[in-house]
C-alpha cells in the first residue's frame, strides 16, 4: 500500500445490532462458511470484533446477565478471510500490528460464570455468577467493581485460527464425541460437541451450507492443536507473530474474543477483561510450511510491549499436587494450579475483598503464572507471581494489614435475594476447621 494510505477496516460491527444480524460475523468452525473477504499478502487490515458474546452483557452492577448468558451462541468471530495464495500444507504468518477497545465502548468486564452454566476453574468453591467492570484510560484499567487496583492491560485477541478442513473437522468431533462417551458421570462438562441451536454460519451462507455448518461446525470454545483458535495467549499481543497451520484454500482465518488484560490460565472461563474491539493484522505465507517446519500445533513469537514490573515486586505463591482436602495426587498440574489460586485468595482476604471479588481480579490482572516442578514425584509444583504495584497499598507480607470497605463486585439478583453471602466465601473443609479450632 501507498505511504499515507488510511488502512482499510474490512469488518465493522454495529454495537445497536444483533451480531448474528451483522455481515462478516459467524461462531462455527467449519471447512464451508464462506469467506467474507480476500486478503493480500503483506498488507494491513483494520478488524472490528464483538465482545465474546455478542452484546449480552451489559454495563451495570447486576450479575444476571453472566448468570442466565446463552453459552450456544458463543464466540461471534470476524471473519473468515481468505488469504491470497494460501493453499492447505502452507503456514499463515499473521503479524498481530495493534489491538484496541472500540472508541465507542470505552469498557469491558470479567465474569465469574454460574457452575450450572459454564462454571469456571474454582467453580468447586466459587459456584455463583459475579462480574466485574473495567473502564479504560488509555492503557490502563480500573474497577468500581474492584477498588484500590489499577493496571495496564496487555491487549490481545483471545481467538486466533484458521479453518479446519473436513478430515480435521471429523476428526475433532470424533474425539471429542468419545471424550464424553468416556466420562458418562463426569461432574462437569468435558467437551462441546456440534449444537444446532443459535448457530451462524456467517451472512454469506446458503440455507444448506447453513444446515452443514449447524449439524457438523465444531463449538469455538477450546483451542486445538490443528488451527490454534481459543488459546486465550496473553502474551499474543501488538507486535507478535503468528504461525497457524493451513487446511483449507485461502486459510480462512478468523479472530475475536479481544481482551483488554488477562491473568495468565484466564482461571474463572469469562476470565479475562473481555471487550468490543479493532485489530489490526497483516498476514503472509510460507508455502510448504507445514512440512518444512514438522508443524503440528501453531507457534508465535510474542512482541516487545508488555507491563513491566520490578523482578522483586511480584509475589509469588506456591502450590502443589495436594487438594484442600489433604488428597494427594501424583503430578496433577491441574490440581496444584488451583491450590496455588486459594493461596492468593487466602492472602488477599485479609485487605477486605471478598473471594470473588479476588477470583475476578486473579482472571484479569497480568498475573504469571507458572509450572515450577513436574518431575518431583508425586507433587507437580505451580507457582503465580502477583504484581504488587497493581495495588495503591502496600500488600507485602512484611506491612501492616489494614482492613478496608472494599465494597463488592456484582452478583446475580436471585442469589442476592436468596441470602447468598457477598463477603468472604469460604470451602466448606476450611470452615470445618475454623469452626473446630474456634471451639464453637
Amino acid at each position: 500500500m501507498a505511504y499515507g494510505e488510511p488502512i482499510p477496516t474490512i469488518v465493522s460491527v454495529d454495537l445497536d445490532k444483533p451480531a448474528f444480524e451483522q455481515p462478516g460475523i459467524h461462531n462455527r468452525w467449519h471447512p464451508d462458511i464462506p469467506a467474507c473477504y480476500t486478503m493480500e499478502q503483506n498488507k494491513p487490515y483494520k478488524i472490528e470484533c464483538f465482545e465474546w458474546t455478542g452484546g449480552q452483557i451489559k454495563n451495570n452492577d447486576s450479575a444476571d446477565d453472566i448468570k442466565y448468558c446463552d453459552l450456544t451462541r458463543i464466540h461471534y468471530l470476524s471473519g473468515p478471510f481468505a488469504v491470497e495464495s494460501a493453499e492447505p500444507g502452507d503456514v499463515l504468518v499473521v503479524e498481530i500490528q495493534d489491538v484496541q477497545p472500540l472508541d465507542r465502548s470505552p469498557w469491558g468486564y470479567c465474569g465469574v460464570f454460574a457452575k450450572e452454566n459454564g462454571g469456571g476453574f474454582l467453580d468447586k468453591f466459587y459456584p455463583k455468577a459475579a462480574k466485574a467492570v473495567f473502564d479504560f484510560e488509555g492503557i490502563h484499567c480500573s474497577s468500581r467493581h474492584l477498588p484500590g487496583v489499577r493496571f495496564a492491560g496487555l491487549i490481545h485477541p483471545g481467538i486466533i485460527g484458521t479453518a479446519p478442513s473436513a478430515e480435521v473437522l471429523e476428526e475433532w468431533n470424533s474425539r471429542e464425541k468419545q471424550v464424553v462417551l468416556d466420562n458418562p458421570h463426569s461432574e462437569f462438562i468435558v467437551a462441546n460437541p456440534p449444537c444446532i441451536e443459535n448457530t451462524f454460519a456467517g451472512s454469506l451462507a446458503d440455507s444448506d451450507i447453513a444446515k452443514k455448518v449447524a449439524a457438523e461446525g465444531a463449538r469455538t470454545i477450546p483451542g486445538r492443536p490443528e488451527n490454534g483458535g481459543n488459546c486465550d495467549i496473553k502474551n499474543l499481543s501488538r507486535g507478535s507473530k503468528v504461525y497457524l497451520p493451513v487446511h483449507v484454500k485461502g486459510a480462512n482465518l478468523s479472530v475475536g474474543d479481544l481482551h483488554f488484560s488477562q491473568g495468565d490460565g484466564e482461571i474463572s472461563f469469562c476470565g479475562a477483561i473481555e471487550m468490543n474491539g479493532c485489530i489490526t493484522l497483516k498476514c503472509s505465507v510460507i508455502k510448504g510450511g507445514m512440512s518444512k517446519m514438522n508443524m503440528k500445533s501453531p507457534m508465535y513469537l510474542p512482541g516487545p510491549v508488555e507491563p513491566h514490573y520490578g523482578p522483586n515486586r511480584y509475589l509469588t505463591f506456591e502450590g502443589f499436587s495436594v487438594d484442600e482436602t489433604g488428597k494427594q495426587f501424583c503430578l496433577d498440574t491441574t490440581v496444584a494450579y488451583r491450590e496455588t489460586c486459594l493461596r492468593v485468595i487466602e492472602y488477599l482476604r485479609r485487605y477486605g475483598y471478598n473471594d470473588y471479588q479476588i477470583y475476578l481480579l486473579l482472571s484479569t490482572a497480568p498475573i504469571q503464572g507458572h509450572v515450577a516442578g513436574i518431575v518431583d514425584i508425586p507433587n507437580s509444583c505451580t507457582t503465580i507471581g502477583l504484581p504488587m504495584d497493581i495495588f495503591d497499598f502496600d500488600i507485602s507480607p512484611e506491612s501492616e494489614v489494614v482492613q478496608k470497605d472494599m465494597k463488592s463486585c456484582a452478583f446475580a439478583t436471585d442469589d442476592l435475594e436468596k441470602g447468598f453471602p457477598v463477603h468472604h466465601i469460604i470451602p466448606n473443609r476450611l470452615l470445618e476447621i475454623i469452626t473446630k479450632t474456634s471451639g464453637a
